[in-house]
């Protein structure tokens, strides 16, 4: 006891004065950052650590948010964690900031789910030089593969009816139209990466779909949104959100054997795909020590591409026949448009759209409506700016509400409704809406915007020229509330029946 006795007496000295230093050096992190974001807006106060999730609910992240700004405003500070971000809210400000100020705002903030994975690679999640250098190599690429084109125009038609004759088998028996929906929508962006269309009931193929779908489930979903505001804490939590990280793996390694099969096959002059043009670019860069064409690269970016190419769509139009199925008034006037304009001889193009004002006005008001992205991706301010009065530091994180610009009172008559006349003037003519942002804005708007608008008209159109849609129960008592909304708006589960024409 007296020997432990004079240890301790001896050790007090030194231990006192590392702590004395610990408690110097957090007192110094304290007041650095909060002189470095003392110019940020107004927000909620926050409490140590766990910053303002108190006053938020964590399984309804994004209408917690929306709610805020009613107290504090269009643009306010909200602390995730111990991390200080910006939330913009209504369509003025994120006006300001994404389209006006594109530049100062285009650099990409935290995302953990997928930066666990990506390590801010990626086109989606990477950032500086590296992200416009490989944004400008795949707009160009998927171009020349016929993205907006009338060849990609004949592979989607191709692809509805491919939908079609599988509606077709369940010979107008109930069914949820999720799996058939995913597979037409990633099979286009297949068509794009790989050169070909998959089977579907080929078993790699539905692994992959089986691994986008759950990590879209689990990033919306309440363990999904703790990953999102505690990080560092959550990827030590056992739980759901775990699998995040391990299938995101696994659809690395689906993709790396793909990436495999084109090294071993690729003809540098004569070029199959997007992979092939990659292969091509990492050949080309091979001296260049700077250059951020690499395996690794071509990898994130891919997966990135499948990603959102697949899951966008197809949870697009599953909410839209969901919402078709609550307002049959408005199915029975797209039968209408599309018996008159296009008939039953022949499919639908995209030439049909301009004369199908009520059609594309609902498909508009569909996405509007969905919100599937709420806040697209986080951004971050690219450098120290001043920004309506306050200053923002630089790699500061924004979180831009895009869905509250869809929803704005002063953009739309009935923003809480589902109502196609918010696309339509007085004449019954399609009219554009700068507030509608379903693609986002600025220098991250979404590069693969035409693609998706010309799969969710040509799919749509032709699904509803050959089935009318029948709901299981009566129409005013279908849901159309999302199930869950974080990364994206969850459609509640449904099935329904296709009845032929």
């Amino acid at each position: 006891m007296e020997i432990s006795a004079i240890t301790w007496m001896d050790l007090g000295g030194p231990i006192s004065l590392l702590l004395a230093m610990a408690t110097s050096c957090l007192l110094f992190l304290h007041f650095a950052a909060k002189k470095r974001f003392a110019g940020l807006p107004p927000g909620p106060p926050p409490l140590p650590f766990i910053g303002n999730m108190l006053q938020v609910d964590v399984k309804e992240l994004i209408p917690s948010l929306r709610e805020l700004s009613k107290t504090y405003g269009p643009m306010y500070t909200f602390h995730l964690g111990s991390r200080p971000c910006v939330v913009l809210s209504g369509y003025q400000v994120l006006k300001e900031a994404l389209i006006d100020k594109a530049e100062e705002f285009s650099g990409r903030g935290d995302f953990p789910a997928v930066q666990m994975w990506s390590k801010g690679n990626g086109i989606v999640y990477g950032t500086g030089e590296r992200w416009r250098q490989l944004r400008r190599f795949a707009i160009g690429t998927l171009k020349n593969f016929g993205m907006g084109k009338r060849s990609m125009e004949e592979r989607i038609k191709e692809e509805a009816q491919f939908l079609v004759a599988e509606f077709r088998k369940t010979q107008g028996q109930p069914f949820d139209p999720t799996f058939f929906l995913s597979c037409a929508g990633s099979n286009i962006i297949c068509s794009l990466v790989f050169g070909e269309r998959f089977e579907y009931t080929d078993e790699a193929f539905l692994t992959l779909l089986d691994l986008i779908n759950s990590n879209w489930k689990l990033m919306s979903s309440t363990w999904g949104q703790l990953l999102f505001v505690f990080p560092n804490i959550m990827r030590w939590v056992p739980g759901p959100h775990q699998r995040i990280y391990a299938n995101y793996l696994k659809l690395a390694k689906f993709v790396g054997e793909r990436l495999e099969m084109n090294r071993q096959t690729l003809d540098p002059n004569s070029p199959r795909d997007f992979i092939d043009c990659f292969l091509i670019k990492i050949q080309q860069e091979k001296g260049n020590p700077t250059s951020h064409f690499n395996k690794d690269t071509m990898a994130k970016t891919t997966v990135n591409l499948f990603f959102a190419g697949t899951e966008t769509v197809s949870s697009t139009l599953r909410y839209g026949l969901l919402i078709l199925l609550r307002h049959p008034e408005v199915e029975e006037k797209l039968h209408e448009e599309i018996d008159r304009v296009i008939g039953d001889n022949r499919a639908p193009c995209m030439d049909d759209r301009s004369q199908m004002p009520y059609t594309d006005a609902v498909i508009h008001e569909m996405q509007r409506y969905a919100n599937i992205v709420p806040m697209g991706v986080p951004h971050t301010v690219t450098k120290d700016i001043e920004f309506r009065g306050y200053s923002l530091p630089k790699d500061l994180n924004v979180i831009p509400l895009l869905c509250t610009s869809q929803s704005d009172p002063t953009q739309f008559r009935n923003p809480n409704v589902f109502d196609p006349t918010h696309f339509l003037d007085e004449a019954g003519r399609f009219r554009k809406r700068e507030a509608f942002l379903a693609f986002s804005a600025g220098k991250r708007v979404c590069l693969g915007e035409g693609l998706a608008n010309m799969e969710l008209f040509l799919f749509l159109t032709t699904i509803l020229q050959n089935f009318r849609l029948k709901a299981l129960t009566e129409p005013a008592a279908i849901d159309i509330t999302p199930e869950s909304t974080g990364l994206g708006s969850i459609p509640r589960p449904y099935q329904l029946c296709l009845l032929p024409q």
